[in-house]
């Protein structure tokens, strides 16, 4: 395994960030957001508004097009005693989330639950529902008590799970922001290119992008490209051990065309990723990519795999073995999962530039910028903090263009 460049300690990636400082709701417009442009080691405070112009020329920007899903289920026991559950990855009938979105009968997903001593493994949870004109009954029932196993039937095969989510759902504000979901939350927390259900958090670093942002961008030629990681609540899962090697990090489905693997390949100019997640997706699809010059056609990224691999394959190499693989086997997408840890150390191989929100102290995302950054991290936060930034989900932005 290679080692960081030197030992790498939790305590020396944490920051103070008092309570005052997160972001509890949003601003009324989304590119109202204040923007720290890091360039060259250089800091300067610009509005979001201003992106379009700091984008170079050429550039191709990644953005998430995941779609939050509201995953928190609420119950209730005969006895008035609440069951929360929180979806958060499909089991069964496929572990492909579009597959299981569409599901009419019956599905199983991992869960976190609520309260979940007082439900008996043999008597299910019922809620009665109407959407449309419809009257539906929903049933909740532990599967597997031990891997958090829920299955939900529902009484209409003429309705899908995503309609029962989408009507009964709530969404799945992050812990740190201590409140309820409102009503504007449901837009809000949500991108306005977000296409394909099955993200349970936000790719944050795209709510601050509008349509007439996005049309700016194509006016001025910049090219865009989107493609699919479904946000796991292991976004927001602290690191507990000073050891980082030791964290467990979550895995992530993506979903990515062949457009986007194209786009890669034809690129001319910087490659900036819009938000850590679409960052972790072009930088797996790169792994993914040596893997199959490799002979491995298996597209799941694990954990510590860059610092495994002997190879040194370009960009163009790699992204050019998932190409020709997709011809070979006549596909128009690859899915794969990914484990990626990015912390000092990891040697980018995709992204140039980075676009993203201010992040948890002791976060794998702040190992993330740091990797990226380098010790100009320290600087950059401490600017934010001084200049009055917003910090987390619905927080401020910034663009970090390191060169």
């Amino acid at each position: 395994m290679m080692k960081p460049e030197k030992e790498i300690n939790l305590s020396d990636y944490t920051y103070s960030l008092p309570d005052e400082r997160i972001a509890k709701y949003p601003l009324a417009k989304r590119d109202q957001s204040k923007l720290l442009h890091y360039h060259n080691g250089l800091i300067e405070h610009k509005s979001f508004k201003d992106i379009e112009a700091l984008i170079p020329s050429q550039s191709t920007l990644f953005f998430n097009n995941t779609k939050v899903i509201p995953a928190r289920l609420i119950f209730h026991k005969s006895t008035g005693a609440q069951i929360e559950i929180f979806l958060l990855k499909p089991i069964s009938p496929s572990p492909i989330l579009s597959i299981v979105m569409e599901e009419r009968e019956t599905v199983i997903w991992e869960c976190m639950i609520g309260n979940v001593k007082k439900w008996k493994d043999d008597i299910p949870l019922v809620r009665q529902l109407t959407i449309g004109e419809k009257n539906i009954t929903l049933s909740a029932s532990i599967h597997d008590r031990e891997s958090r196993q829920i299955q939900f039937s529902w009484s209409d095969d003429s309705i899908s799970f995503s309609e029962i989510v989408e009507a009964y759902g709530k969404v799945p504000l992050p812990p740190y922001l201590n409140r309820q979901p409102e009503e504007d939350d449901k837009p809000r927390y949500q991108t306005v290119y977000s296409a394909h259900d099955g993200a349970v958090a936000a790719p944050t670093a795209g709510l601050h992008f509008t349509p007439e942002i996005l049309k700016s961008l194509a006016d001025r030629g910049i090219k865009e490209s989107f493609l699919t990681l479904h946000v796991s609540a292991g976004t927001f899962q602290p690191i507990k051990t000073e050891n980082i090697l030791e964290h467990p990090m979550h895995s992530e489905q993506m979903v990515v065309d062949r457009q986007s693997i194209q786009s890669v390949v034809e690129a001319e100019g910087k490659i900036i990723a819009i938000g850590t997640t679409s960052m972790r997706t072009l930088e797996s699809l790169y792994w993914f990519g040596v893997r199959l010059m490799n002979g491995n056609e298996n597209f799941a990224i694990e954990k510590l795999e860059p610092y495994q691999s002997p190879q040194k394959a370009s960009r163009l190499e790699a992204f050019s073995a998932i190409l020709k693989w997709m011809d070979i086997n006549e596909l128009n997408q690859v899915i794969g999962t990914t484990e990626i840890f990015i912390f000092p150390g990891y040697q980018f191989r995709v992204c140039d530039g980075l676009i993203t929100n201010f992040h948890q102290p002791g976060s794998t995302l702040i190992l993330l910028v740091a990797a990226f950054i380098g010790e100009d991290w320290r600087k950059v936060y401490q600017e934010a903090d001084t200049n009055g930034y917003r910090f987390l989900s619905y927080g401020d932005s910034s663009f970090l263009l390191p060169k």
